[in-house]
């Protein structure tokens, strides 16, 4: 990709008279980390699902790459973790990969899914349902499945969400090397710690708008505060 991997201007996203999302403007270029932190409500995941193509914008222009308007050639040049793992419970971690990969179009659906799972430290339960998972083991699944294809746009809603500490370190560290690979970042999350040590630029949000906006290297402690500013005014 040239330019700026994630591009928006006056991007705006409104349900009925409620705006979730007012005039954002950005420019994140490949390789960025890009966290998105806010009270609820603030517009964090309607953001991220317009970037992944899961909503359309009620104003103004997005475009992903050099792909700009047309949702279907968007989404595949996006992976996206969301809040809920949204995964197949009746079927294995393994097949919940493999069909995944197959919608993409990965080559080898079956090796691929089997080195992320090894990835991921699930090779030994790979072939077992995950509806009987634990709520980290799920995770771990499909934070795989949102890298199935090797995205050069990672979105990521609260991917920390029951994960354990050592689970946790892996994510960090693999989200930290997918960034030197040239893979383009939007981390949503409560918890400046885990978005100090991944990402390089944050954004503030607030009832739908930017209340702050920060580039690397990201300081702990003024985010906190533009943060915890943002929670007063929710």
């Amino acid at each position: 990709m040239s330019g700026a991997a994630i591009a928006a201007r006056g991007l705006e996203k409104r349900f009925g008279r409620a705006v979730a999302l007012a005039g954002l403007d950005l420019d994140l270029p490949a390789g960025q980390g890009l966290a998105v932190l806010g009270p609820n409500g603030a517009g964090k995941t309607t953001l991220l699902r317009l970037v992944a193509g899961l909503a359309r914008p009620s104003a103004g222009s997005l475009s992903i790459g050099e792909q700009r308007g047309h949702r279907r050639e968007m989404r595949c040049l996006v992976g996206y973790v969301g809040h809920a793992t949204l995964l197949y419970t009746a079927l294995t971690a393994r097949q919940n990969l493999v069909f995944a990969a197959r919608l993409y179009g990965v080559a080898d659906p079956g090796a691929r899914a089997d080195a992320l799972l090894e990835e991921e430290g699930l090779t030994a339960v790979a072939r077992r349902p995950v509806g009987g998972f634990s709520r980290g083991m799920a995770q771990r699944v499909a934070i795989a499945r949102g890298l199935v294809h090797d995205p050069p746009v990672v979105l990521l809603d609260e991917p920390f969400t029951g994960l354990d500490r050592r689970a946790a370190g892996r994510l960090a560290a693999r989200l930290i090397r997918l960034r030197e690979a040239g893979r383009t970042l939007l981390l949503v999350t409560h918890d400046v710690s885990q978005a100090v040590p991944v990402c390089d630029e944050a954004l503030v949000l607030a009832r739908g708008r930017v209340a702050h906006r920060s580039q690397g290297p990201l300081e702990a402690l003024s985010l906190e505060r533009a943060y915890e500013a943002a929670l007063e005014t929710a």
